[in-house]
């Protein structure tokens, strides 16, 4: 699949990114490259094959979820640079800047 400038220039606008001169052309060639792996992958014949889980053989061990209250709703609230009755304040993230 061919890269062209303009999608380096869209996925550039949706992961919020700027691309100019060199570095829009490497990664338009980064990409070309990775989409060519990835092409390369799929010829591979995987009948049979199971799918892999863990990299090793070594199981991650996890302890017991188990429900406590460490500290008070009060507590927590105590040193909060913002609150608002039983909540925290916390600036607005959606909508921002486009």
């Amino acid at each position: 699949m061919k890269i062209t400038d303009q999608t380096v220039e869209n996925l550039a606008k949706l992961s919020r990114l700027k691309f100019e001169g060199d570095d829009k052309e490497n990664m338009r060639k980064d990409l070309e490259n990775i989409l060519e792996m990835c092409e390369k992958l799929s010829t591979v014949n995987t009948d049979g094959v199971e799918p892999l889980i863990y990299m090793t053989d070594s199981h991650t061990i996890l302890r017991a979820d188990s429900i406590s209250q460490e500290i008070t709703h009060e507590e927590a609230l105590k040193n909060a640079p913002k609150k608002d009755s039983d909540f925290f304040r916390v600036p607005k993230v959606i909508g921002g800047n486009e």
